[in-house]
């Protein structure tokens, strides 16, 4: 009898072990500090990317290369939903003649990169007499015609700043300079680089002509180049500096880009998904490691990592913008094309892979309680509370369209303008330690946003939204 039980009582215990429950998953917090200290999604995004791919121009066959690569790696890392939106556009390609020479008072030869939307020069190439300007508003204030047959030069004095402030100010001699030189009757422009770096690397980027004014071939001296002329001017006296400047960029016409997109769908659909944002084109001239490989990594580790274990109430959208560097086409297409369908939030990571320093949003007056507790959480990051009014990337377009709330998690900027836009943009740039930060700060943030059932811009009750649907 006695056998009997014990054999019973042991068979009990066996069947108990059998189905024991298993370990509760990991909390938010519990992912956010393992991505900290090993997350690899993100690197695996950003190593494949530049290595299977590399240089994405927009509205190239190697942008749709890029399209093509990120699909397949976010159907192949669970993310649903995944497809590509595509758009045509206006495109420029850079040609493959990039000369500067300097012929008088002294004889060198400069490294020059073209400006987008940068007009070509004669065959053979333009001599003319350059013309100094130290700044950007020194331009502005030459005489209607002044620069007629002459090359104009602008200089700036940009510094590395952690928040990457100088772009905006100085980055003017590249955004207006060569449209306002054309204004005056130049018959061409170089400007020194809108970068930090003193490698003989020029940062080219986007520059625009206002209407009626007709391009002119434009181009970026590397720094160490540009100052070098700066010294020609000063010992050259009364003497005039001579130029030879040869680019053969053109148009090619309405070619497709596209924005790739993709979710993982919450448990509660009918709520406003949080929208997170990069794009994945770069310049012919890098793969695009920090501008912006690490961006796109940097989100999608996010995602995986917050949605981990399916508890996420809201879902969370992937947007892979296109043809960011050259007009922010990708942003401006997704936003026309969603705009009726309302977001809850946008967050967006396109400057580079250092650590996150700042939170900023624009609902700290609107919702308190939610601000407060996103900094909070990611304070033990090394992340400081800002009231600085959040705004916005430049792929967020539907956020501000729509007046949704919005995040920017800034990131330290102080050696971003060293790569941006140029060769050096690769991917041993990258420090897998700041980039893990930057995935462990948006795993915190993503999953707060994701199980937020209110509303995320004022707090207050969502009446369309259905009840919460547990599983």
């Amino acid at each position: 009898m006695k056998k009997t039980v014990f054999a019973l009582a042991a068979l009990s215990l066996s069947a108990t072990a059998a189905i024991a429950v298993p370990p509760p998953a990991p909390s938010l917090e519990d992912q956010a500090e393992a991505a900290l200290e090993r997350d690899e999604v993100a690197w695996d995004f950003v190593e494949g990317i530049t290595t299977e791919v590399g240089p994405r121009q927009a509205g190239t066959e190697a942008e749709k290369r890029g399209r093509d690569w990120a699909v397949r790696w976010l159907g192949s890392n669970g993310f649903t939903n995944v497809a590509v939106e595509p758009f045509e556009m206006d495109t420029w390609v850079p040609g493959d003649i990039h000369r500067a020479r300097v012929t008088a008072p002294f004889t060198q030869d400069f490294v020059i990169q073209p400006l987008g939307n940068s007009a070509a020069t004669p065959p053979g190439g333009l001599t003319a007499e350059l013309v100094f300007f130290p700044t950007l508003d020194d331009l502005q204030a030459a005489p209607a015609g002044s620069l007629a047959g002459k090359i104009a030069y602008v200089s700036h004095e940009m510094r590395p700043a952690q928040d990457g402030s100088h772009y905006g100010y100085y980055g003017g001699a590249r955004f207006v300079g060569p449209g306002i030189a054309a204004s005056k009757g130049a018959a061409g422009i170089v400007i020194k680089s809108i970068g930090t770096d003193y490698h003989r690397n020029p940062h080219t980027g986007v520059t625009r002509f206002p209407e009626g004014v007709d391009p002119i071939p434009a181009g970026a001296l590397s720094v160490p180049d540009a100052e070098n002329l700066e010294r020609m001017f000063a010992r050259a006296g009364d003497a005039p500096v001579i130029l030879e400047l040869e680019l053969n960029p053109r148009m090619i016409g309405k070619q497709q880009s596209g924005n790739v997109v993709a979710e993982i769908v919450g448990r509660n659909p009918e709520l406003p998904p949080v929208l997170l944002a990069c794009h994945i084109d770069s310049w012919w001239n890098s793969p695009g490691a920090f501008d912006d490989g690490a961006g796109c990594g940097i989100i999608v580790a996010a995602a995986k990592h917050a949605t981990a274990y399916g508890r996420q109430l809201r879902t969370v959208r992937i947007l892979m913008a296109g043809a960011e560097e050259v007009g922010l086409y990708g942003s401006i297409a997704y936003s026309a094309a969603h705009i009726d369908e309302p977001i809850a939030v946008g967050l967006e990571s396109d400057l580079g892979a250092d650590r996150i320093w700042r939170f900023e949003s624009n609902f700290r007056e609107t919702n308190p309680g939610l601000h407060a507790k996103i900094a909070k959480a990611i304070a033990r990051f090394g992340v400081a509370d800002s009231t600085i009014r959040a705004s916005g990337g430049a792929d967020l377009n539907i956020a501000r369209d729509q007046k949704a709330a919005i995040i920017d998690l800034q990131q330290d900027g102080t050696r971003y303008f060293d790569l941006h836009h140029t060769p050096d943009d690769t991917l041993d740039k990258i420090d897998k330690a700041q980039l893990r930060q930057n995935v462990a700060v948006w795993t915190m943030v993503v999953g707060i946003l994701a199980n937020e059932p209110r509303s995320i811009l004022t707090g207050g009750v969502i009446p369309s939204a259905p009840p919460v649907m547990e599983q």
